[in-house]
């Protein structure tokens, strides 16, 4: 597999890492052309990329190092979802979010995850503990889950309920979800795309996006559908099978930043 193939495989997982990092799409997808440009540019650093993931998300992690403060000071006028994700860079310690988001989303090793931040196993243990108990001390709120498997629902429900949140309802259909959201607005909501009935998850949070803007998780077995580069993406995006702490760590991050954008089912189609 040529050097391109390589990168071109990772680069979607990529993207949901900057994303999930920054808060932002539209910041994350520029760290990673930035990663991207100083590859072609240094000769040794391109080289490294041919060790598969690991060394891409190292260049990346490099780029993000230097440059990260820069995101929280810079004043270009940027307002909504993007501008509260700058302004809350500057409040948080980047080291212990990075630590999380490597060993649950990107389900990196400790070792692994080491490696990309150019620390020691233990120091990314204790930096992750540090991100978990800093989530624990988040406000709480109620959650809309919209999701057709039972067992599913209950696993994620049961979550929720463990992290201090309230479920103000369940919908296994876009229809259900409609009627939950005109009882009570959720604070965030967890939404598989494939309902039971034929629905689209998409349309059921298109339909409460139009209402408040709230954060949305997708949970989805075929991730591809969302991660194309077709704007808008998700920002949190879960595959299944999930881990419950990649689901945890979702939730931190989404809560954290604030907000969400509409995704509708012709762009994921």
């Amino acid at each position: 597999m040529s050097l391109g193939e390589q990168v071109a495989s990772n680069l979607p997982y990529l993207r949901r890492y900057a994303r999930a990092l920054t808060g932002s799409q539209a910041t994350g997808d520029a760290f990673v052309r930035a990663t991207l440009e100083a590859a072609l540019a240094d000769e040794s650093l391109r080289g490294e990329l041919e060790g598969g993931r690991v060394p891409l998300y190292r260049a990346f992690n490099k780029v993000w190092s230097s440059a990260y403060l820069e995101v929280g000071k810079e004043d270009d006028g940027t307002q909504g979802h993007e501008g509260a994700a700058r302004d809350r860079l500057t409040q948080i310690t980047p080291l212990n979010r990075q630590a999380l988001l490597l060993t649950t989303l990107e389900d990196f090793s400790a070792a692994d995850a080491a490696e990309i931040m150019g620390l020691e196993p233990g120091d990314i243990e204790r930096l992750a503990q540090e991100a978990i108990d800093e989530i624990d001390r988040e406000s709480s709120t109620n959650v809309l889950i919209i999701e057709d498997e039972p067992l599913i629902s209950m696993q994620l429900e049961d979550l929720v309920r463990s992290l201090g949140h309230d479920i103000c309802g369940t919908a296994a259909t876009r229809t259900q979800a409609q009627e939950v959201v005109a009882e009570r607005t959720p604070g965030l909501v967890l939404a598989d795309i494939q309902l039971a009935d034929g629905s689209s998850g998409l349309d059921a949070v298109d339909d409460i996006l139009s209402i408040s803007s709230v954060p949305v998780i997708f949970i989805t077995a075929y991730p591809e559908r969302l991660l194309t580069g077709d704007r808008p993406e998700p920002t949190y995006l879960v595959t299944k099978p999930f881990q419950e702490s990649t689901v945890r760590t979702a939730i931190s991050q989404a809560l954290f930043f604030g907000s969400s954008a509409p995704l509708s089912r012709n762009q994921a189609d």
